[in-house]
């Protein structure tokens, strides 16, 4: 791993406010995500379980983290199995986790080797009646890739058909919503190097320079600060391409006269930061792209006041779409009569703004949550909203980390520019 260790009382506090909301004589049972294939013998980066990694803080392959809170033997509580390495092993993937590491890392006292569960789950499954099993229940997951999760409930179920199996997403799902002050540390350290690339890239834009220039530009500085690289594919789209959503060809020479909407964000100890920014090319916005870009940043300034305790998405959007329709009206790209005779299901300004506005951010870009859950105090969403006007080639989007607080909120990115006139004056200077 790149990045500093974290202090394992995180991971420790997790698993203690997981066993409280597990049934008696139970078992939960999480596995470490597959290392991806590609081609012949070619495999993508590892990237951990999200739920393993928040019970352990364990960023390696192989690993299955084991957890019966009330067990007679105290020992056997918490069990964290790891792979066992060898000489051949360190020669050609280098160092994996020791014993001692293992609970240097997560504070769980009992490490086996992975060699050992079988026999180890045995003995557990004795004294205990429910089995906790893990599944990837995102309401936007539409992956049909079997995970080692899905392929232990197979095993298990079949091996020991006559437990009361127990969903254990939605506890964590719950539990992972609402971050502590750790995970708050790790997510504005993701966003303060967010922040060192977005203001190299200020200095680097100019007309003439390709989409898949001011990528690189963004990466060398998010990897030289520690980081993995970026928390999901970056959108970097000139002119036209600002319009499009999920644009992340990033291949265009940018234009003179444009604007450039990027949509990226640094990953930081598994931790995941989202930014949108919006500049011109030339370092100058037009009075028209102006226009847009400040009605812009009134909704965004206008959502983030309604992220607020009590308050739930789906209110949220429908408040924050009132905002967006007096801008739309103001700037003549709808009207008062397009509002009146609007499909209920597709408001009049969904013409030009599509999106929702916010989602959880933690762990996963798109943390786990359920929309209908009221906000609480230390949830951390995303403020995104947008314009976008392909007949104009103007598509503009700002977006900032927000955490929820008990009288208001934390802005993540306070200190990456976003108002206008200082990204001119850093542009042009």
């Amino acid at each position: 791993m790149r990045y500093d260790p974290i202090d394992n009382q995180l991971f420790i506090q997790n698993r203690e406010k997981l066993a409280k909301r597990m049934k008696p004589r139970s078992v939960a049972i999480v596995h470490a995500n597959d290392i991806m294939p590609t081609n012949a013998d070619g495999t993508m980066q590892f990237v951990q379980n999200a739920n393993l990694f928040y019970l352990t803080g364990v960023d390696q392959e192989e690993t299955i983290v084991l957890i019966a809170p009330d067990f007679p033997d105290e020992k056997m509580r918490e069990i964290l199995f790891v792979r066992e390495t060898n000489e051949e092993i360190a020669v050609w993937e280098g160092h994996k986790l020791t014993k001692e590491e293992g609970t240097e890392a997560t504070g769980i006292k009992n490490i086996k080797w992975t060699s050992e569960f079988e026999k180890t789950l045995y003995t557990i499954l004795a004294e205990c009646d429910h089995i906790y099993l893990d599944s990837n229940e995102h309401i936007r997951n539409a992956s049909e890739v079997e995970t080692r999760n899905a392929r232990f409930i197979k095993e298990c179920k079949d091996k020991y058909p006559l437990y009361q199996y127990e969903r254990l997403s939605p506890i964590l799902t719950d539990l992972r919503c609402v971050k502590s002050q750790f995970e708050i540390d790790l997510l504005k350290h993701a966003c303060e190097i967010t922040e060192k690339g977005f203001r190299r890239v200020l200095e680097f834009v100019r007309p003439g320079v390709m989409e898949y220039e001011v990528e690189a530009e963004y990466l060398h500085e998010f990897v030289r600060n520690r980081s993995k690289g970026f928390a999901y594919t970056p959108i970097v789209g000139g002119g036209g391409n600002s319009c499009v959503l999920h644009y992340i060809e990033n291949r265009m020479q940018l234009k003179d006269g444009d604007v450039l909407l990027m949509d990226v964000g640094a990953e930081y100890a598994n931790y995941s930061s989202d930014m949108t920014r919006t500049i011109p090319v030339n370092g100058k916005f037009t009075e028209r792209q102006r226009a847009v870009y400040d009605a812009v940043l009134r909704v965004k300034n206008g959502a983030t006041k309604l992220l607020k305790p009590g308050n739930r998405i789906p209110e949220y959007h429908t408040e924050v779409g009132k905002l967006m329709e007096k801008e739309l009206v103001d700037l003549g790209l709808i009207t008062t009569d397009d509002i009146k005779n609007e499909n209920p299901d597709w408001p009049a300004y969904k013409r030009y703004f599509m999106h929702g506005t916010s989602h959880h951010i933690g762990i996963d870009v798109h943390d786990v949550a359920s929309i209908y859950k009221e906000f609480e105090s230390g949830m951390v969403f995303t403020v995104e909203p947008g314009i976008y006007i392909p007949e104009e080639n103007i598509g503009i989007r700002l977006e900032d980390d927000i955490v929820v607080t008990k009288n208001g909120h934390i802005n993540l990115m306070e200190n990456i520019p976003i108002e206008a006139e200082e990204i001119e004056e850093i542009m042009n200077k």
